[in-house]
C-alpha cells in the first residue's frame, strides 16, 4: 500500500544575498512538580546542609585535638543531635521560601544553626549533670563561640552557596530517556474534498490520489527514522487529516487545542488518546471560549508565535501564555489576515531563521530573520533532522534555494490536501 516518498529536490549553488544565522538554542520543557517532589527537594537541601555541617564541626575537632579518634566518640553524638535539629527548621525555613534570595538564606542559616547549636548544647549539658548551675548557661552561650562556632558556619556557608542548587536540582531534576521520534498521522476522512475553507475557491479532490499522497507522505517520515503513530480514523470529520490544528508539543508537554472551526471539535478526542499512549508525555488543555488552532503556533527556540487568526482568539492565545511561561516560553501574538494559519504563511528552519511569502504574511518585521521565499507552497518545512526538511513538491525554486544553504531536502506531493488549505505542517505532529 506504501509506495516510496518523491525523490529529493536538486542542491543548488547557495545564494549570495542570503545565508542562514547561527542556530538559537531551544527551550526544554521541564514538567512542573509534585507536591511530593517539592517536599522531597525542601528536604533535601536542609539535610545537605545538616551533614555538611556535622561533619565540618567533628573533622575541626578531630584535627583541633591531634587527630584522635576518641573525638568522634566523645562529639559525635553532640553534633548529630545539632544537625538533625538544624535539618529540621532549615526544612520549614526552606518551605517558607528561604533559598529565593542569598540574604535570606544567610539569615535563615545562621538562626537556625545558631539555635540548633544552643539546644543540642543545652541537651548534652543536662544530660551529663543531675543539677542545674548559672555557669552551665554561661557555657551553653560561650559554645557558640567555641565549641559550636565550625559547625554554625559552615551551615551558614552551606545554606547560602549550596541549598538552593539541591534543592533545584532534586525539583527539577528529569531523568535521561532513549530518544523519541514519534509523528503522530491521521488517514484522510472519505468525506475529505467537504472540509472546511476559508481562502481559497473550492475545486475537485481525488480521493483516490490524496490516500496516495498521504502515503507517499508517511513514508517519508518513516525513511527519516519517524515512527508514525495512527490516530483512530474519523471517516466523517473531513479535516481530521490535519492532525497538527488538534495538538501542539511542546517537548514533553501536549497542549490539547479548541479548534475555531465548529465542525473540528470532535477530532481531538481521539488526538488526546494518542498522545497520552506515548511515555512520559504530560498533557494540558485550552478550553472554550478559548480557540486554538495548531496550524497557529510556530515554535522557534524558546520564542512562540502564535497567529491571532479566524481559527484562533485572544482567549486561546491568553490560555497558551499562561500555560507555557512557567516553563520558560515567551507567546508572541502575530495578526493573520491573509492566510488561514500562521504556519499557511511562516515557518522556521532549524537555525531559527523564518520563511515565508510577503503576499501571505501581514508584518514579516515581527520576525527577527524573516527569508522571503519565491512559491507560496514554499512557506512550509517540517524539520525531520538538524539539517534534513520536509517540503511539498510544489515549490521546487524554494527547494533548490534551502538546499543551496546546506539543508537535504525531502519532497512529497501533496497537491489534493494544497486544494483544501493544508500544507506539510498540516499532516503530522512530531513527538520528540
Amino acid at each position: 500500500m506504501t509506495t516510496p516518498p518523491a525523490p529529493e529536490a536538486p542542491r543548488a549553488k547557495p545564494a549570495p544575498a542570503l545565508a542562514p544565522a547561527p542556530a538559537r538554542p531551544s527551550a526544554r520543557f521541564v514538567p512542573a512538580a509534585t507536591p511530593g517532589r517539592r517536599s522531597l527537594a525542601v528536604f533535601g537541601a536542609a539535610a545537605t546542609v545538616g551533614f555538611i555541617a556535622f561533619a565540618a564541626a567533628l573533622l575541626a575537632l578531630f584535627i583541633a585535638n591531634g587527630q584522635s579518634p576518641e573525638v568522634f566518640a566523645r562529639f559525635a553524638p553532640h553534633f548529630a543531635l545539632a544537625g538533625v535539629t538544624l535539618t529540621a527548621l532549615l526544612a520549614v525555613a526552606d518551605a517558607a521560601g528561604a533559598t529565593r534570595r542569598w540574604f535570606l538564606a544567610l539569615l535563615a542559616g545562621l538562626a537556625s544553626a545558631v539555635l540548633a547549636a544552643l539546644l543540642a548544647t543545652t541537651w548534652t549539658v543536662l544530660a551529663s549533670t543531675s543539677s542545674v548551675r548559672p555557669e552551665l548557661f554561661v557555657f551553653v552561650l560561650g559554645s557558640l563561640v567555641s565549641l559550636n562556632l565550625v559547625f554554625i558556619l559552615a551551615a551558614v556557608l552551606a545554606q547560602v552557596f549550596l541549598a538552593r542548587r539541591v534543592l533545584r536540582g532534586i525539583r527539577d531534576f528529569v531523568p535521561r530517556r532513549a530518544p523519541r521520534r514519534y509523528a503522530l498521522v491521521r488517514i484522510p476522512a472519505s468525506n475529505l474534498a467537504d472540509g472546511e475553507l476559508t481562502h481559497l475557491e473550492r475545486v475537485p479532490v481525488d480521493q483516490a490520489k490524496a490516500d496516495e499522497q498521504w502515503d507517499n507522505y508517511c513514508a517519508a517520515l518513516v525513511a527519516e527514522g519517524w515512527e508514525t503513530v495512527e490516530v483512530d480514523a474519523a471517516p466523517e470529520m473531513a479535516d481530521s487529516v490535519f492532525v497538527e490544528d488538534a495538538v501542539v508539543m511542546f517537548g514533553d508537554l501536549a497542549v490539547i487545542t479548541s479548534p475555531g472551526a465548529e465542525s473540528r471539535r470532535g477530532e481531538i478526542e481521539a488526538v488526546e488518546r494518542a498522545v497520552r499512549s506515548i511515555p512520559g508525555i504530560t498533557v494540558d488543555r485550552i478550553s472554550l471560549p478559548g480557540t486554538l488552532d495548531g496550524g497557529d503556533v510556530l515554535k522557534v527556540g524558546s520564542t512562540v508565535y502564535v497567529g491571532a487568526s479566524s481559527r484562533t482568539n485572544a482567549e486561546g492565545i491568553r490560555q497558551l501564555r499562561a500555560l507555557l511561561t512557567p516553563h520558560g516560553f515567551q507567546v508572541v501574538a502575530v495578526p493573520m489576515t491573509k492566510a488561514l494559519h500562521l504556519k499557511s504563511a511562516v515557518t522556521a528552519l532549524p537555525d531559527g531563521t523564518v520563511i515565508g511569502h510577503p503576499d501571505l504574511v501581514d508584518d514579516p518585521a515581527l520576525f527577527p530573520r524573516f527569508l522571503p521565499v519565491l512559491e507560496h507552497e514554499g512557506v512550509a518545512v517540517v524539520e525531520l533532522g538538524p539539517d534534513t526538511l520536509l517540503m511539498s513538491a510544489s515549490a521546487p525554486r524554494t527547494a533548490e534555494m534551502l538546499a543551496g544553504f546546506g539543508y537535504r531536502v525531502v519532497t512529497v506531493d501533496i497537491s489534493e490536501f494544497e486544494k483544501l488549505e493544508g500544507c506539510v505542517t498540516c499532516l503530522s505532529v512530531r513527538v520528540r
